[in-house]
């Protein structure tokens, strides 16, 4: 039996995802105190226009955080074997996203000293909000240690079949599919061509999927059934 590489994200993946959660967590900490100035200060009848505002800032900021966020777990993903980490790190942007409107959107229904017309335009702006910012923080497929480590040894399993044992593989700084072949005509004459594992290309570039073309040159030469390859490929770059 083979063996089997598990995934662990590179040192230079895990620095980047750091800042991209800094940044993150800079964004959601300034959508809360947007959220606290807005109920102290902009909950009133004749500030209604700064309210709306000031809920589209708020809405701004949750969705940047939490797309930051993402992105982040993408170069540095929790494991499903502690479930409750998991499940917080990939949902953390739906959580927030709501919290960052929650107690406004309360406030705003609760308070006496506006009338219904204000409270009805901003609640409803509120509550809108408030579900764009929680459904676009869900994560609907979020990563994980297990989902990489299966995908890293599934391309690598294909890349030995057709390319006679070995896993070297080509990308380049701008492409999203590594290559069998140097001279595969999408990176020819491209010189920011970098060379090494499945395992690199993934770690440097996010890159796990095979360029058709090469695929396609490779089952020709080493006669090899079309079946071992799955998904299909893509021929970009």
């Amino acid at each position: 039996m083979p063996e089997q590489k598990v995934f662990v994200a590179s040192e230079e993946s895990k620095a980047k995802a750091k800042q991209l959660r800094l940044f993150a967590v800079l964004a959601w900490l300034i959508a809360m105190a947007g959220q606290v100035f807005a109920i102290f200060k902009l909950i009133h009848n004749n500030t209604l226009t700064w309210l709306i505002v000031a809920i589209i800032v708020i809405l701004i900021l949750a969705i940047t955080g939490s797309t930051l966020w993402k992105n982040a777990n993408r170069l540095d993903p929790a494991s499903e074997k502690d479930k409750t980490r998991f499940f917080i790190q990939n949902q953390l942007g739906a959580i927030l996203g709501v919290l960052a409107f929650l107690p406004l959107v309360i406030l705003i229904f609760m308070n006496k000293d506006i009338d219904g017309k204000t409270k009805g335009i901003a609640g409803a702006v509120a509550i809108v909000a408030m579900l764009a910012a929680g459904i676009s923080g869900i994560d609907f497929n979020p990563p994980s240690v297990e989902k990489y480590t299966d995908e890293i040894n599934h391309q690598n399993d294909v890349l030995k079949k057709l390319n006679t044992g070995t896993d070297l593989v080509y990308w380049t700084k701008e492409g999203n599919k590594y290559h069998v072949y140097r001279d595969c005509p999408h990176i020819k004459n491209k010189t920011d061509v970098t060379q090494g594992t499945i395992k690199e290309s993934f770690d440097q570039r996010g890159i796990s999927a095979l360029c058709i073309t090469c695929q396609n040159r490779a089952i020709k030469q080493n006669n090899i059934s079309p079946d071992i390859i799955s998904p299909a490929a893509d021929t970009t770059k």
